[in-house]
């Protein structure tokens, strides 16, 4: 029989969140805003989570630490730069008028 990997592991959300560093309402909210999206409910028992996903914890948490808003982390580093919806600073950029 294999033996289960580390990353296999599937914690609850207290454990997770203790993990990562942050509190359970933390986890919740980044949930909340689609920052994370735990594995499932399994019954009644609550969401799971794996090491893969507490490392994204707690990337979020050291980049918000550093000065990253939310919004901007969602943004930028778990999805990419959106083409479609500009960013404040590119929207100033594409305002302005050319140099004479």
């Amino acid at each position: 029989m294999a033996k289960k990997k580390a990353e296999d592991k599937l914690v609850r959300i207290s454990t997770a969140a203790e993990a990562a560093g942050v509190s359970k309402q933390t986890v919740e909210y980044y949930i909340l805003l689609g920052l994370i999206e735990p594995l499932g409910k399994q019954g009644s028992q609550g969401r799971y989570f794996d090491e893969v996903l507490i490392r994204r914890i707690r990337l979020i948490r050291q980049l918000n630490e550093s000065g990253y808003t939310l919004r901007d982390i969602r943004q930028t580093y778990l999805t990419g730069p959106s083409r479609s919806r500009p960013t404040g600073s590119q929207k100033k950029r594409r305002s302005r008028s050319p140099p004479k």
